[in-house]
């Protein structure tokens, strides 16, 4: 074969392979559960960030035309709950059912009209692991291991790198999302088009001053209490419930924080029932405050004069309670997960822990470095180039809708379209999905009757509205 005849073949290489180049040893050719396999092709593996350090992936191909279709990063939030949450109860193709051993396809499911991955984040997560076992890490770490992550997943799968890319998760990926955003930006080989947060935490004082509002005005707070805090935690017509160093604010606190997410009211959906029920007593742990959940904002260890803080300074408080995921019952996806088939069909290694939702290790040690996402949105939408959907189901009280109202407001985006209902269709007829907001490339968004995983509430109306994002049209 002479030296033109190999140049010409090395030219060609490209065009004459395959089209498809995802890993054939990572794809799930048959998924335990389901009554039939499905049509598209979903993957599931690990994203290699260095030696030892692994981040599990589960990736669905879109329905139909995945070659076409947007590529979408999913992250649920914690920090350190698992994504196969987002996945398997909340917008993937099959939902886990009771059981714990069966599954059923979702006629609302976000791969209808994207590429959906979804990523165990931070190592430690879920089926994610590092051999070291280390897992002490922090917001500016797990953002630029997501980024290697989503590197590492297109060297994997070529053939989506020049796909539009969303980033989207809810809860604590209010910070894992924008920081995240801030590496793709500024690498031009990625088409990142938008970003989607739901339910985020996106500034701890705007989440704190709101929930108290909240809590009232949805029939939580009697009228004392919310005289005596309007009182002790405001003046000059300014309320302070953050970090006022008021002790009779502090107190007033104490007692509001108790019935939101200590009376055994459903802190991810008020109207919802609380598994488990109303709790009859509480565990203790040290005198560390340790709320393990899957967004609630009161894990706040970096605020030096935060009311939590205050109160863990009082003599009368020196144990603190500690919250397991708080009335979600997660048996029904931890058993299905830690089947010896289903781990063998998602190809993990049989060394590799038993899946919990959340793990509390990575949760306790997890070091937050922002009170507020307010410089990463504002970096975000001076470019001009990118969309962001803030997004809530507006009966949440870990992230509430009012604090991410307030937030968007604040960074003095110019108007488009003033608040208004936004609809979508229910059995041919319309219905009010919640209200929208529209600024300039920039919308704050609520689902009505949803709270904290707003696509496990309202499935409908959150396809409608993330089918609208990805496809740039009106809400």
């Amino acid at each position: 074969m002479g030296p033109a005849l190999l140049l010409l073949l090395a030219v060609l290489a490209p065009a004459l392979s395959p089209a498809r180049a995802a890993p054939a040893a990572d794809e799930v050719s048959f998924l335990p559960g389901l009554a039939k396999q499905p049509a598209f092709r979903h993957f599931s593996g690990y994203l290699r960030l260095a030696p030892g350090r692994r981040l599990h992936y589960w990736f669905v191909e879109a329905q139909s035309s995945p070659e076409t279709r947007p590529l979408v990063l999913w992250l649920n939030g914690g920090p350190g709950c698992s994504s196969m949450d987002g996945l398997l109860t909340e917008h993937g193709p099959f939902l886990v059912q009771p059981d714990g051993a069966s599954l059923r396809y979702n006629d609302y499911a976000w791969n209808r009209v994207a590429n959906v991955l979804y990523v165990e984040s931070p190592l430690g997560v879920g089926f994610s692991y590092s051999d070291d076992k280390r897992y002490a890490t922090n917001d500016t770490e797990v953002a630029h291991n997501n980024y290697l992550a989503l590197k590492e997943f297109l060297r994997l799968f070529p053939e989506y790198s020049n796909n539009d890319l969303y980033l989207a998760g809810e809860s604590y990926a209010g910070v894992y999302v924008p920081t995240l955003a801030q590496w793709v930006m500024q690498d031009p080989s990625l088409k990142l088009k938008g970003l989607a947060v739901g339910n985020g935490l996106s500034s701890y004082e705007t989440n704190d001053n709101s929930l108290v509002y909240f809590a009232y005005y949805h029939g939580l707070l009697g009228t004392q209490l919310w005289q005596d805090l309007q009182t002790f935690c405001c003046s000059q017509g300014k309320c302070n419930f953050h970090d006022n160093r008021s002790l009779n604010c502090t107190l007033k606190m104490m007692e509001m924080i108790k019935i939101v997410d200590e009376s055994g009211l459903n802190i991810y959906n008020l109207y919802a029932p609380c598994a488990g029920g109303v709790p009859g007593a509480f565990r203790y742990e040290g005198s560390q405050l340790i709320t393990h959940d899957l967004g609630n904002s009161f894990i706040r260890h970096s605020l030096k004069f935060s009311w939590r803080q205050n109160l863990l300074q009082m003599p009368v408080a020196k144990k603190a309670v500690r919250l397991d995921p708080p009335c979600t019952n997660t048996t029904a996806i931890s058993n299905f997960l830690n089947s010896p088939e289903v781990r063998k069909a998602l190809h993990i290694a049989p060394e590799v822990p038993e899946w919990q939702l959340c793990n509390f290790e990575v949760n306790r040690s997890y070091k937050r470095l922002y009170t507020t996402m307010n410089d990463q949105y504002l970096k975000l939408l001076g470019t001009g180039k990118y969309r962001i959907l803030v997004y809530n189901g507006d009966v949440d009280m870990a992230c509430n809708f009012l604090g991410d109202e307030w937030f968007v407001d604040s960074l003095g985006q110019k108007v488009q379209v003033n608040r208004r209902p936004w609809l979508y269709k229910d059995g041919g007829v319309d219905q009010i999905g919640g209200f929208v907001k529209e600024f300039t490339n920039i919308a704050f968004l609520t689902v009505k009757g949803a709270g904290h995983m707003v696509p496990t509430d309202q499935p409908q109306a959150a396809f409608t509205m993330f089918s609208r994002f990805i496809h740039c049209q009106p809400y």
